[in-house]
């Protein structure tokens, strides 16, 4: 069964950094455009972070709030996508998904929390 299942989050002080990991089940998702989407408690789930590849070249585009604190990479070699958020804000704090862009509702997955928090 094709899933996204993702890693990386934790409890981190403000300023701070980590690195979200997403590992795909297979090659299919090589094929796809891929980002980073959060959902805080009351709040909308928002895309922060998409990528995709064109003739061997990777794009990137961040939504404002994130945009200079978080970067987007996949390695299609290993069937993961990462999110690299530095500078971290208390606003940042969010479960953190990974899917298609534009997002397929069958690859929610889980997600991981991250809270940031003095």
């Amino acid at each position: 069964q094709v899933q996204l299942v993702e890693s990386g989050g934790g409890l981190v002080q403000p300023g701070g950094s980590l690195r979200l990991s997403c590992a795909t089940s297979g090659s299919i998702f090589s094929l796809y455009d891929m980002g980073w989407y959060r959902q805080a408690p009351g709040k909308q789930r928002e895309l922060v972070a998409s990528i995709k590849v064109r003739d061997r070249t990777y794009y990137a585009d961040y939504a404002d709030s994130v945009k200079g604190r978080f970067a987007i990479s996949r390695d299609i070699a290993k069937n993961m996508v990462y999110l690299q958020m530095n500078s971290l804000k208390p606003e940042d704090t969010a479960v953190y998904y990974c899917n298609r862009d534009p997002p397929s509702a069958q690859y929610w997955g889980q997600g991981t929390q991250v809270t940031v928090s003095s």
